[in-house]
């Protein structure tokens, strides 16, 4: 599993910032369909993009509480959403939230779920904090979906072979729906939100990857330095020749609690 620190909170709130990131974030808001005065739950919130966004729509008739468990996403949460005095950024993991039962009306988790190990625990902890009638919004990658061309596909295959191993579950979208609908969730929609690009933006999500994945492979003993560094320059000069192409989906799963 990554481990977010200093160095990883920085790379990932440059990528955020972007335009993969922002349609991702997107789809989750208007699955979740806030409103103002709700109190939403925004699990996992990592530097607080989304928890300022939510605050927003919410005005002084809502909350917004933002939960992590690095210091370091916290930290960037608090500094993104000061001056906003309906946020609020707590310690908390989704199988332990520090929230009173029945305290929210919603909830939203964005790219979280792949990391647990627990799903059915998730799913039970967050319909205890949840009103009755409270809606649940989960993202997360399908790591099935992804294609990234190589000319060297038997390197790209044990690259992405090892990246999986930062995962507890690479199939989320698939596996979740009938946890929630056992847990006494009703699943309302599984959305797909696909990421296809042919050129390698620096704020894009091919991007990032190459940055998080370079180190993470190294550091797990498949690929010394310049067997990765050889990987990813490669994918530059694959975008510099007009051949680059990398595509995945992301899925947005919502759901109810019985009103």
């Amino acid at each position: 599993m990554l481990q977010f620190d200093e160095r990883t909170t920085r790379l990932l709130e440059e990528a955020y910032l972007g335009a993969d990131f922002s349609r991702r974030r997107r789809a989750s808001f208007d699955a979740l369909n806030p409103s103002p005065g709700d109190v939403i739950a925004d699990i996992g919130c990592g530097n607080g993009l989304l928890t300022l966004e939510l605050s927003r729509t919410l005005g002084d008739r809502g909350k917004v509480i933002g939960i992590d468990p690095s210091d370091d996403m916290r930290g960037a949460a608090v500094n993104r959403c000061a001056g906003h005095a309906n946020v609020e950024i707590l310690s908390g993991t989704v199988t332990d939230l520090p929230l009173d039962t029945a305290s929210a009306d919603k909830a939203v988790s964005l790219q979280v779920f792949e990391y647990l190990d627990d799903l059915p625990g998730a799913v039970a902890e967050i319909k205890r904090i949840l009103k009755p009638g409270g809606r649940l919004v989960v993202g997360d990658m399908h790591w099935d979906t992804i294609t990234w061309f190589s000319d060297a596909p038997n390197r790209m295959k044990t690259m992405l072979d090892t990246w999986d191993g930062h995962l507890v579950e690479r199939c989320v979208p698939a596996i979740l729906p009938p946890i929630l609908r056992e847990a006494g969730y009703r699943v309302d929609g599984v959305r797909a939100v696909p990421f296809t690009s042919t050129s390698l933006h620096p704020d894009g999500l091919a991007n990032m990857m190459i940055h998080l994945m370079k180190p993470y492979a190294v550091a797990k003993g498949p690929f010394s330095n310049e067997e990765a560094d050889a990987w990813a320059e490669e994918q530059v000069r694959l975008a510099g020749a007009g051949r680059f192409f990398f595509s995945i989906t992301h899925f947005v799963i919502t759901a109810t609690l019985p009103g």
